[in-house]
């Protein structure tokens, strides 16, 4: 939870500047006050401490960064989703490199991604394993490939975890 400007109980606190500069101990109406005349907020970081330590930080800012950890926090609660991406053998350049984007995009955000090649023709088997070497050669900078590639009957299949 986020205490901040006038929900800051304490009569003195200990100030860090908006540059990370430390102002030592001053009394909360003296740091509400210098908070004000810089537009920003008064931001209590611990209450486990006496004088509790205060920062001066953006407008705004706080609030953007503690529901940002949140959100980290509610993610990695949940752990990484497998998204499938689904392709053909003989894919377009286009569209090939629409999906590659689109891995690269769940990848970056902390999600596997499960690539399916869908096969109609017994011959398909070698150019969807040529296809899924070259998207996991390419993916390399965003994750790593769990396994190998596994042909079988209709499909072929990889799972990119991310870095």
């Amino acid at each position: 939870m986020l205490i901040m400007n006038e929900k800051i109980k304490a009569s003195e606190v200990h100030l860090t500047g908006v540059d990370g500069e430390d102002l030592g101990v001053v009394s909360r109406e003296e740091a509400l006050a210098l908070a004000k005349k810089l537009k920003v907020d008064l931001v209590c970081t611990s209450l486990m401490s006496s004088p509790p330590p205060c920062k001066l930080v953006g407008a705004g800012a706080a609030k953007a960064q503690a529901q940002k950890d949140k959100q980290a926090g509610r993610r990695q609660e949940q752990g990484a989703k497998v998204k499938e991406l689904r392709l053909t053998p003989h894919i377009e350049e286009h569209d090939y490199d629409t999906k590659k984007r689109q891995a690269e995009k769940l990848l970056g955000s902390g999600d596997a991604v499960q690539f399916v090649v869908k096969l109609s023709g017994s011959k398909e088997g070698q150019q969807a394993r040529e296809l899924l070497e070259r998207l996991t050669k390419e993916l390399a900078a965003f994750g790593t490939r769990e396994s190998g590639i596994q042909v079988s009957g209709k499909q072929a299949a990889v799972k990119v975890n991310p870095k």
